[in-house]
């Protein structure tokens, strides 16, 4: 075997294999943040009739529901303006004024990104950066979806008063505080483990 070939073959093998990403509760700020907002954010079934008008604004049958950004099928329903941004409310709420039907590569790469902005970039996965085909037509597609009723903004704060919603994101706050002191605590185990792992692995060699 050849040098060139052994390097196609280790680039190969590098390509089909890939250790999952280790998890740190540092790493799941974003999801303790996220259940905050969703804990108060209110939801709004809607009727039959509305998901029928929706889906005819975007161009969709029942039977054969797509992703709104790149017409893959649908697997969720994603909101389009995001209910967090800078780990804290936006004041939309989940409502069919504010949800399109999304698939999971679309849903994970939007993330709380306008989504205009995401659409038309070259962010991993998104509609542009995949090469989706007519997405200005997808584009004006949703265009009209927002023309179509405007979606509700709730000042939170306003409503429960400034010192209880301050007092529920120093919670917030508090838990993810304790999260990072148990990660200092995990980084110490896993060492001692890795530390003893090595050691077994090399007297057994």
């Amino acid at each position: 075997m050849t040098a060139s070939s052994d390097d196609a073959r280790r680039k190969r093998l590098a390509a089909a294999f890939r250790m999952p990403l280790v998890q740190t509760m540092v790493s799941r700020k974003s999801s303790i943040t996220n259940a905050f907002v969703n804990a108060v954010v209110p939801a709004v079934p809607p009727t039959p009739e509305e998901v029928d008008e929706a889906l005819a604004i975007l161009g969709m049958e029942r039977s054969d529901v797509r992703c709104a950004y790149c017409g893959d099928l649908a697997t969720e329903w994603d909101h389009l303006r995001p209910l967090v941004v800078q780990r804290r409310p936006t004041g939309f709420i989940s409502e069919i004024a504010n949800l399109v039907p999304a698939c999971g590569k679309c849903n994970q790469s939007k993330g709380n990104k306008p989504w205009r902005v995401w659409m038309v970039s070259t962010a991993d996965r998104s509609p542009t950066g995949r090469g989706i085909l007519d997405v200005a037509g997808r584009l004006a597609r949703l265009e009209a979806y927002e023309r179509w009723r405007t979606p509700t903004q709730i000042d939170f704060a306003a409503i429960i008063g400034h010192d209880a919603w301050e007092q529920y994101w120093a919670l917030c706050e508090a838990v993810i505080a304790e999260m990072s002191q148990c990660q200092d605590v995990a980084d110490t185990i896993r060492a001692q483990i890795s530390e003893a792992l090595a050691a077994r692995q090399s007297s057994s060699h």
